[in-house]
């Protein structure tokens, strides 16, 4: 079979065609390898951004990304909870004190992330401030989710061959589809996923990727613009499971909550998140609380219906309420400030190895 070439990739996505999957493929092994030059990377990414980027070439980029990543050697019977970004509200750390508390039900939990890029404090920002150790081998992380039961897979020590496209975008400075890749690429290759997409204009992209492989996951979206599931208001769910989709809107006062306003959802330091995170672990009540749960209860279901697709069937309100409760029961029993600790403690030893 004949390789692709970069003239062809160009010319096609210039003139407004969709790549193929082994087009795009190829051309994020050249990326990665650093055999591609920033003249091409930066036009394939402006083109793509200009057309719209469509399913096919975000699941050849993601297939190439995966082949390119440093293995880890976990049971992707995993659940991951993160978000595409981009909000530029700059919240509190709400994915990462979601995972925590998920975890602390007995769900294992291989999160991944990276350093901020439109907040203040990213995943990896926070979790370090906390005391976790980021730069663990793959061996170390896989045993660091053994022990604690959940774990950091940093997008930075898994995907190199990120590095190579950095400086491009960087001088962009636009959007690209790099920007809401990262869901799609944790190295567990997650059974169940938690996804919060800041960009409507995305959601059919990583709705389709997973449709497509077979994965389960919700997709979901504050209509105030979050990646997250919010507490301002109405929030979107796209369910996905065994290829077939179906949509929900959902509001705080569905679940008994209070809603709440941006600026009480908002964030700063990475001290000052890790101090928060902290705080709601071990009880605190408030906005923070309220929307933590909420995002930990999506992540509760995500997982349980990736081992029961009949829960697909029931009502959706509900399973997030049994969620919720299962969530807050972790925090006031004092579960979810136990697993922080053993997370940083197993993640301690794991280092020192």
């Amino acid at each position: 079979m004949t390789q692709p070439t970069w003239p062809e990739v160009l010319s096609a996505a210039v003139s407004g065609t969709d790549l193929t999957v082994s087009q795009a493929a190829w051309a994020m092994r050249q990326v990665m390898r650093g055999e591609a030059t920033g003249a091409q990377l930066g036009g394939l990414l402006m083109a793509l951004r200009a057309k719209g980027e469509s399913v096919a070439e975000v699941i050849g980029f993601r297939d190439a990304i995966l082949d390119a990543a440093v293995p880890l050697s976990v049971d992707p019977n995993v659940l991951d909870i993160v978000g595409t970004g981009g909000d530029r509200y700059g919240t509190v750390n709400i994915s990462s004190t979601a995972s925590i508390i998920v975890a602390a039900t007995g769900i294992p939990v291989v999160k991944h992330g990276n350093r901020a890029v439109s907040s203040k404090a990213g995943a990896s920002d926070v979790l370090s401030e906390l005391g976790i150790d980021l730069r663990l081998s793959p061996e170390a992380v896989a045993r660091v989710l053994d022990e604690a039961g959940i774990t950091f897979a940093w997008a930075a020590a898994f995907h190199p061959g990120f590095k190579h496209a950095a400086p491009v975008r960087a001088e962009l400075g636009v959007p690209t589809a790099f920007n809401f890749l990262g869901p799609l690429v944790n190295p567990a290759r997650a059974e169940a996923n938690a996804v919060g997409v800041a960009s409507l204009d995305v959601v059919p992209i990583i709705t389709g990727v997973f449709r497509t492989r077979g994965a389960t996951a919700l997709v979901f979206r504050g209509e105030d613009g979050l990646d997250e599931l919010t507490t301002t208001g109405y929030s979107r769910i796209w369910q996905i499971t065994n290829g077939d989709m179906h949509e929900f809107d959902i509001h705080p006062r569905d679940l008994g909550m209070p809603t709440a306003t941006i600026d009480d959802l908002l964030g700063g330091s990475p001290a000052e998140n890790a101090a928060t995170l902290r705080r709601t672990l071990a009880g605190e009540s408030g906005p923070v609380r309220d929307v933590v749960l909420l995002n930990a209860a999506a992540g509760i279901v995500a997982y349980r219906l990736s081992q029961d697709p009949a829960q697909a069937d029931r009502n959706m309100i509900q399973r997030l309420v049994e969620a919720r409760d299962a969530a807050a029961a972790a925090i006031d029993e004092g579960l979810a400030t136990a697993k922080l600790d053993a997370w940083v403690a197993a993640s301690g030893r794991a280092g020192q190895e």
